[in-house]
C-alpha cells in the first residue's frame, strides 16, 4: 500500500486560520491536514477482523490463519461481472467463476482456500468442482465456508497426491458493497448523473473478497482475468486487454474483455476496474505505454498531464537505479473517487485517490504537486521491490513500504530536481515518526511470523512505524555504506529473487556482498547493525559532553516515566553512526557501539560549536553538555546560517523533545527559538512550529495563551514582512520551492497571533471570492490558510459559502481544502452541523470521514463536541464505515491530543471500558492515548510556571 498513512508527507497545505482563541487550530490543523495527504501516501481499508472464538480442544486445520504447505497455486482463470446498477433488493452485486489450478505438494484430503463474503450457493446448489487432466479427480464429500478464518473449506472422498495437479472450479455471487475493499463500488457525479466504478482495492487480505484464492503473499501465481461489463464502459485490469468482444447475455448487451495473463504475482496486487473513464498517455510504439486514467472532466481539464509528465521519467530513475528493465508492458495508473489508501501498487494497473494522481495548475497547490510526484514515485518503486521480489509473509511489510517511501524520495529528486526532496525527507517522514517510535507502546519494525496471523493483526502494520521509521532507517543504512553500493545490492537482490519471495535476512545477505565488494569498512555486519535497528523498538538519545569527549546511549522514551513491557535481546542498546561538525570542520563519524565510550575529537575548543548527527542522517536523538548548548544558542542568534539548515531544524526539534522528556530545561527548547525572528527557510520554521503545537494544545484553554501568542507575533513578525516583500505585497508567488510553503507559515501564524493587516488580508481575498464565485483568485498554495482564516474570523455565511463550493468542486485537491476548512469555523452550531453530516456518505465521503472529525476535533471549539459526538454514536460508525483499528486508533488519537487533566483521563478510561468487548483486541489503541494523557499531566504540572515567566520575560512591553 503507497503512500504512507500517517504521517505527514506534503506540508505544502500548511493551513490555516486567525481568529481569537485560534492560534492552536493554526498549527495543529495545518499539521493534521499535512498528515492527510499521507500517509504516508496510504490510508488504510477498514476491514473488520476474524472472530477469535475458536473451538476447544484441538484446532483443525480450518482453525489456523495461515494455509497449511499442501497445496501451491499456478494459473487462475477468472471471469467477473460486476452490476453497476442495483438489484430489486437494492444491492449492488457481482457475479463470476473462477478455475485455479494447483499443484498438491503434500499429500492430503483437504482444500483449503480463502473466500470472504462470497455466497457459493445461488447455482444449482454447490460450492465448487474439481477436475485434473487426463484422470479423475476425489469427489467432494463436504464442503462449507469457514467464517473466522475466511477459508472455503472442501473435504475429499480420498487424497491428493503429491506432484499432481488439480483444478478447483467455483461460481459465486459477492456484494460490490461501498467499504472500499475486495471488488467494490466508487459513486460520483457527472453532469449530474450519478455513476459507478467498480473496482479493487485487494491488500492485504481482500482479494478472498472477489474470487476465491490462495490469499497469502508467498502463493505467487499467473493470473487469467476476464470482465464482463456494460456498454459505454471500459475493463482494466494489470495486463494489456485483448479485444473486447460483445456478447448478449439474457437479452442483455455487454461487453466481454480478456486481458493477457500476468506475470507471477500475488493475489494482493491483483487489481481490475471497470468505468467509462477517459485517460491521456503516451505513444503505444515508444516502449512501456503509460496511461492516465480518470473521470472524463478530470481529463478534460488536463488535470493527468502532470502525472504523464512524470511517470515515465520516474520510471526512467528506477531502472537505472536498480539496473533493471520495468517488467511490464505497461503502466496504467487511475484516479478514483473513492478510495480508502493513498495509492495501491497493483502491477500494471495503480490505483490512487484523485487527490495523489491529479493536478490542476492554478487550482491545485505547490504541495498536491508534490504529493502527486512521491505518491507516484512511491508507486513505481514497488514495481520491482514489492512486486517483483515480494516479502515472503506480512511481519517484512516494513520492507516493502519502508523502502518505497525512502525511495520516492530519490525518484521525485530527479523528476523536480529544485525541490530539495532529498532533505524534505527529514521533516515529511522522520521527525514525526520520532514521536511515535518514542513512546513505550511502540513496537518493532519486523515481528515474528507467528505474532501476525490474522487480518486485523496485518493491518496493524501499516502504520508510521512501518513506512517512515522503515524510510528512516534505510536512509540511514545507505548513507553509511553509500548510496551507490546500497544501489548495487538491490540489483543483485533483485536479480536473484525475481518472480519470488524473500525475508529480510535475503536483502542484508546482498547489501553485504556489495559492502563487500567495495571494501567498505563497518565495525559488524549490515545484518548485524541493523538487527539492532529493526528487531527492537525505538532509537537512543545519544549524549555527547564536548568537555570530556565521553558519548553514552539510551532508550529515548518522551514519557521517562512510562514502563516497557516489550523484551529485547540487545537490551535496547544500537550501533549508532555519529557524524559530527565543529567550527568550521568537515564532517566526521564514528561508531558508538556500546552503551558510552570516550572519544577525544569530540572534546571543543574554547570558542568552538559542535552538531551531531549531520542533516540527521542517523535515526537517533542528540544531547550536548551545557556549554555546547549555549554555544549553539550564540551561534544561532550570532549568525546562523553557519551551522547547516537541515541541523537548525534537528536541534529545535531535539531540544523541544528532549525538554519533554525532562532531559533538559523546558526554557532551554524555548530558547533554540529566539532565533527564528532572523531565519527565512522553512525546515526550522516548519520544526518549530509543530513543537510549538504542543505547548498550544496543553495551554490554549489556559490564561497562558495570550502571552503565547504574543511571543509568535514577536518571532514570526519578520518573516510575515520578509514574504511580503519578496512577493511584491503578496503580489507574486515564491520561486523556491520550500519558500511556497513557508510563505504559508507566515500568513497562517501572523493572522492567528494578531500581526497588523494580516487577517484583513486573508479575510479580503476570501470576500472577493464571495462576491464572484466563478473567478477564484486566491493563489493556489494559499488557499487552505485563506480559507480557513475567513472561515474562522467569519460566521454562518463564509460556511455555508464554504460549504457549496465543496459540493461542487470537481477538483479532489480543492475540495480536500475546503472539507478542511469548513472545521476551522468557532461557531459551536456550525461544527454540530459539520458533524452531522459525517454520517452521511452523500456529503462526506466515507474515505474522508475520520479525517473529518480529527479536523473538527483539533478545533479548540471543536474538540468537545467532536469528543462527545463520537462517544454519542460510536456503535453506529462501527457498523457503517467498519473497525479497521487504524481510522479508529487515528480518531482517538485526534480527538485527545489535548487531554492534559484528571477528569479527562477518567473519560478516556471510561469509553475504554465501554468499548473494548466490541473493538477485543483492538481497544489496545487507548494504552498509548491513556500513556500521553498522564504524561500530558505531569508535563503542564511540571512546566506552567517556568513557560508562564519565560514568556513574560520575552513578551514584556509589548
Amino acid at each position: 500500500m503507497a503512500g504512507g498513512f500517517y504521517i505527514s508527507k506534503t506540508v505544502a497545505a500548511v493551513c490555516l486560520v486567525g481568529a481569537a482563541g485560534a492560534l492552536a487550530v493554526i498549527i495543529g490543523l495545518s499539521v493534521l491536514y499535512a498528515q492527510e495527504k499521507s500517509k504516508n501516501v496510504e490510508l488504510l481499508p477498514t476491514t473488520a477482523g476474524p472472530s477469535t472464538t475458536t473451538p476447544s480442544g484441538p484446532k483443525e486445520p480450518w482453525d489456523y490463519y495461515r494455509l497449511p504447505k499442501t497445496l501451491s497455486p499456478v494459473r487462475y482463470n477468472i471471469t467477473l461481472r460486476p452490476r453497476l446498477t442495483p438489484n430489486t433488493d437494492g444491492l449492488y452485486v457481482f457475479t463470476g467463476h473462477s478455475q485455479v489450478l494447483f499443484r498438491c505438494v503434500t499429500e492430503t484430503d483437504l482444500i483449503l482456500i480463502h473466500a470472504n463474503k462470497l455466497d457459493f450457493t445461488k447455482f444449482d446448489g454447490f460450492l465448487a468442482k474439481l477436475s485434473m487432466d487426463g484422470d479423475t479427480a476425489p469427489t467432494l464429500k463436504k464442503t462449507w465456508l469457514e467464517a473466522p478464518t475466511q477459508y472455503l473449506v472442501i473435504q475429499l472422498n480420498k487424497p491428493l497426491q503429491p506432484g499432481k495437479f488439480y483444478k478447483l472450479y467455483t461460481e459465486f455471487v459477492g456484494e460490490l458493497s461501498d467499504d472500499l475493499g475486495g471488488f467494490y463500488r466508487s459513486e460520483y457525479f457527472e453532469d449530474n448523473v450519478k455513476k459507478i466504478v467498480a473496482t479493487t482495492q485487494m491488500q492485504p487480505t481482500d482479494a478472498r473478497k472477489a474470487f476465491p484464492c490462495f490469499d497469502e503473499p508467498a502463493m505467487k501465481a499467473v493470473f487469467h482475468m476476464t470482465l464482463i461489463h456494460p456498454q459505454g464502459t471500459v475493463a482494466l485490469s494489470n495486463s494489456i486487454n485483448y479485444d473486447p468482444v460483445n456478447i448478449t447475455v439474457n437479452g442483455e448487451s455487454l461487453i466481454e474483455t480478456s486481458f493477457e495473463p500476468t506475470e507471477i504475482m500475488s493475489t494482493y496486487l491483483l487489481a481490475f476496474v471497470v468505468c467509462d473513464f477517459a485517460y491521456i498517455g503516451t505513444n503505444p510504439d515508444a516502449g512501456v505505454l503509460i496511461r492516465i486514467w480518470a473521470r472524463r472532466k478530470a481529463i478534460e481539464e488536463g488535470q493527468g498531464n502532470y502525472a504523464l509528465a512524470k511517470t515515465g521519467p520516474i520510471l526512467a530513475f528506477f531502472e537505472n537505479y536498480y539496473n533493471s528493465s520495468y517488467p511490464l508492458k505497461k503502466s496504467d495508473q487511475i484516479a478514483l473517487p473513492d478510495f480508502s489508501a493513498g495509492a495501491m501498487e497493483n502491477w500494471g494497473l495503480i490505483t490512487y485517490r484523485e487527490t495523489a494522481l491529479l493536478y490542476n495548475p492554478g487550482v491545485s497547490s505547490n504541495g498536491d504537486k508534490e504529493w502527486v510526484a512521491t505518491v507516484i514515485s512511491h508507486e513505481l518503486a514497488h514495481m520491482w521491490f514489492g512486486n517483483l521480489v515480494t516479502m515472503r509473509w506480512w511481519n517484512d511489510l516494513w520492507l516493502n513500504e519502508g523502502f518505497a517511501t525512502y525511495v520516492s524520495y530519490l525518484g521525485a529528486d530527479y523528476a523536480e530536481p529544485d525541490w530539495n526532496m532529498k532533505d524534505l525527507i527529514v521533516l515529511n517522514e522522520i521527525v514525526g515518526v520520532m514521536r511515535v517510535d518514542a513512546s513505550a507502546y511502540s513496537h518493532p519494525l519486523s515481528s515474528k511470523e507467528e505474532e501476525v496471523l490474522k487480518p486485523d493483526q496485518i493491518n496493524q502494520l501499516f502504520d508510521s512505524i512501518t513506512y517512515s521509521k522503515g524510510a528512516a532507517v534505510l536512509r540511514m543504512l545507505s548513507d553509511f555504506i553509500t548510496e551507490t553500493v546500497f544501489s548495487k545490492g538491490l540489483h543483485t537482490y533483485l536479480e536473484e529473487f525475481a518472480y519470488n519471495t524473500t525475508s529480510y535476512k535475503d536483502l542484508w545477505k546482498h547489501l553485504q556482498m556489495a559492502v563487500d565488494k567495495a571494501g567498505v569498512a563497518l565495525p559488524h555486519s549490515v545484518e548485524v547493525i541493523m538487527n539492532r535497528w529493526t528487531l527492537q523498538m525505538g532509537f537512543p538519545v545519544v549524549t555527547i559532553n564536548t568537555q570530556t569527549g565521553k558519548i553514552t546511549q539510551e532508550h529515548f522514551l518522551l514519557d521517562p516515566d512510562s514502563v516497557v513491557d516489550t523484551p529485547s535481546q540487545f537490551n535496547y542498546e544500537w550501533f549508532v553512526p555519529v557524524t559530527w561538525i565543529k567550527t568550521g570542520g568537515s564532517e566526521q563519524q564514528y561508531w558508538l557501539l556500546n552503551k558510552e565510550d570516550t572519544n577525544t575529537d569530540l572534546v571543543l575548543g574554547a570558542s568552538d560549536w559542535l552538531v551531531a548527527n549531520v542533516n540527521m542522517t542517523g535515526f537517533y536523538r542528540v544531547n550536548y553538555d551545557e556549554t555546547n548548548w549555549e554555544r549553539l544558542i550564540a551561534r544561532l542568534t550570532l549568525n546562523h546560517q553557519e551551522i547547516p539548515v537541515i541541523n537548525r531544524a534537528q536541534i529545535i526539534d531535539d531540544a523541544f523533545n528532549l525538554a519533554k522528556a525532562n532531559i533538559i530545561e523546558t526554557t532551554l527548547a524555548l530558547r533554540m527559538t529566539t532565533f527564528l525572528n532572523k531565519e527565512v527557510e522553512y525546515m526550522p520554521w516548519e520544526t518549530a512550529r509543530r513543537n510549538l503545537n504542543y505547548f498550544f494544545l496543553m495551554f490554549d484553554r489556559s490564561e497562558l495563551y495570550g502571552p503565547m501568542q504574543a511571543y509568535i507575533k514577536k518571532q514570526v513578525t519578520p518573516l510575515f514582512h520578509y514574504f511580503r516583500d519578496l512577493t511584491e505585497n503578496w503580489t507574486k508567488i515564491p520561486e523556491k520551492h520550500t519558500d511556497q510553503y513557508n510563505q504559508i507559515n507566515a500568513i497562517s501564524l501572523a493572522c492567528s497571533s494578531g500581526v497588523e493587516s494580516c487577517r484583513e488580508l486573508t479575510s479580503g481575498w476570501f470576500k472577493e471570492w464571495m462576491n464572484n464565485p466563478a473567478v477564484n483568485s486566491i493563489d493556489a498554495n494559499l488557499k487552505s490558510t485563506v480559507y480557513c482564516n475567513a472561515i474562522a474570523a467569519g460566521g454562518k455565511a463564509q460556511w455555508d459559502f464554504a460549504w457549496e463550493m465543496y459540493k461542487n468542486a470537481t477538483i479532489a485537491s480543492e475540495a480536500e481544502k475546503l472539507m478542511y476548512a469548513l472545521s476551522c469555523t468557532q461557531e459551536p452550531w456550525l461544527l454540530n452541523r459539520y458533524l452531522q453530516y459525517c454520517l452521511d456518505p452523500e456529503k462526506i465521503r466515507k474515505q474522508d470521514v475520520s479525517y473529518t472529525f480529527i479536523y473538527i476535533g483539533r478545533n479548540p471549539v471543536g474538540q468537545p463536541l467532536a469528543w462527545d459526538f463520537i462517544r454519542a454514536n460510536w456503535l453506529y460508525i462501527l457498523n457503517e464505515y467498519g473497525r479497521g483499528t487504524i481510522s479508529i486508533g487515528s480518531i482517538i488519537n485526534g480527538l485527545t491530543e489535548r487531554f492534559s487533566t484528571e477528569y479527562e483521563y477518567k473519560q478516556l478510561e471510561l469509553f475504554k471500558k465501554e468499548v473494548e468487548a466490541i473493538l477485543g483486541s483492538a481497544a489496545g489503541i487507548f494504552d498509548p492515548v491513556l500513556e500521553r494523557t498522564k504524561a500530558n499531566m505531569k508535563w503542564v504540572a511540571l512546566n506552567k510556571k517556568p513557560l508562564s515567566d519565560w514568556l513574560s520575560s520575552q513578551t514584556s512591553g509589548m
